[in-house]
């Protein structure tokens, strides 16, 4: 019993040792990201990412000291059948916490290119400045925001605050930026949308109004509107910052084969895409009247004929394009408590980034547009609106783009 006694204790203090030694590990971030990489950080956020990472390794790494001061006067078999329990515990706190430090270790790591580095913290301070026009007159303040480039079709978000895998919360809004879109990044204020939509408790209020206008119209479809109430905020959260801009990008992303573009997987909070892209151009017609927004909405029932889609997304479709204006009025038009009792319109006015309005920007600008500081603390949503439209014009350019994000980025910030 003694000799099994021991052993055992041997084994496990050898586990203990391993596990605190990669535990102190985890604390050196420049493993994590390069030294380069973090200072293209802006230094505040580099700062609280930072403080952030190290006190979850650090977290660990006093468990595991814990642990090894108790197997070290452990006396009795019960004694250290507590320290295996614990050591379980441990390993699967060490796998929690590597994942998320992974996480921001590669979201940062793409920012190792000065260049890319510069364009990031533009698009970060872009999607600062998107928030901020609709949380600033609520009396909330606005997270900061580590954008970073991934493969992939689609843009997400690790909202500020949310859960990480440790049970940690997030001290950025993490946005991934799909390098397809880096010159047109209107995902970008969809994402931030989904932010502001968590901030203010927008998604649940716009759910039930959805519902309620749908409901004398068609329950199966009002059920499904309030359901995709998340993803319907962060897209009309787009629309309201650079109206039609977002669009084009969005059919481009959403499109597919006929099957894809009607297919509804129970619990997806996205629409379909096809009447997606419907209630988008809608948000257009509501505000701006007959536009280019009406050939992508004809081009995509031409291209995705109604009768090809299965018997209930054909009832929903039905319904919901019958009553297309009205969903744009409760998105944007209606009063809310999210929003202190104003609409969307009242905080962020869809009119200011009308075609019109923003070529009237670019005219009144001229080659201002892009160097003008004044500019780029007022005017960067209609800034950023008017650029993706131009260029996706037959003579536009990606040149523009990257220069002015560059513009905003900066310079690194030493103290991150």
């Amino acid at each position: 019993m003694a000799n099994d006694f021991a052993a055992e204790k041997d084994a496990l203090a050898l586990e203990v040792r391993h596990w605190h030694r990669a535990s102190a590990a985890l604390t050196d971030l420049e493993v994590l990201a390069s030294s380069a990489s973090w200072q293209a950080l802006e230094s505040y956020m580099g700062l609280s990412i930072r403080a952030s990472l190290r006190a979850l390794a650090t977290g660990v790494t006093a468990e595991a000291g814990v642990l090894a001061a108790r197997l070290a006067t452990a006396a009795g078999p019960e004694e250290l059948a507590g320290i295996r329990t614990a050591l379980l515990r441990l390993r699967r706190r060490y796998e929690q916490v590597e994942t998320v430090l992974d996480f921001y270790g590669d979201a940062v790591n793409t920012r190792t290119s000065p260049r890319l580095g510069a364009v990031l913290r533009g698009l970060d301070a872009l999607a600062v400045d998107s928030m901020d026009r609709v949380l600033r007159p609520l009396g909330l303040a606005t997270p900061p925001v580590l954008t970073y480039l991934d493969k992939g079709i689609g843009a997400s978000i690790l909202r500020s605050g949310a859960r990480l895998w440790d049970a940690s919360v997030s001290p950025v809004a993490a946005i991934k930026i799909t390098r397809h879109n880096l010159w047109r990044p209107t995902s970008l204020i969809h994402e931030t949308g989904h932010q502001v939509a968590h901030m203010t408790g927008w998604t649940a209020e716009l759910g039930t109004a959805l519902y309620d206008r749908m409901a004398p119209v068609s329950v199966l479809a009002a059920e499904s509107w309030r359901a995709w109430a998340s993803e319907v905020a962060a897209d009309v959260y787009a629309f309201a910052l650079l109206g039609y801009a977002p669009l084009p990008a969005l059919a481009t992303v959403v499109d597919g084969p006929t099957s894809k573009v009607f297919r509804m997987p129970y619990g997806d909070p996205h629409p379909f895409g096809w009447i997606r892209v419907l209630f988008n151009a809608g948000l257009c017609r509501s505000w701006f009247g007959p536009g280019p927004w009406d050939g992508i909405a004809r081009t995509w029932m031409h291209r995705h004929p109604l009768a090809k889609a299965s018997r209930d997304v054909q009832a929903i479709s039905k319904a919901s394009v019958a009553q297309l204006p009205a969903l744009a009025d409760v998105c944007t038009r209606t009063p809310l408590r999210a929003f202190g009792g104003a609409s969307l319109a009242a905080l962020a006015d869809p009119r200011s980034v009308a075609p019109a309005e923003l070529a009237r920007l670019a005219e009144r600008a001229g080659a201002s547009l892009y160097t003008s500081s004044y500019l780029q603390r007022l005017e960067a949503m209609r800034v950023l609106a008017w650029t993706v439209l131009n260029g996706q014009s037959v003579t536009g350019s990606d040149d523009g783009v990257e220069l002015w994000l560059r513009r905003i980025g900066g310079a690194a910030a030493a103290a991150a």
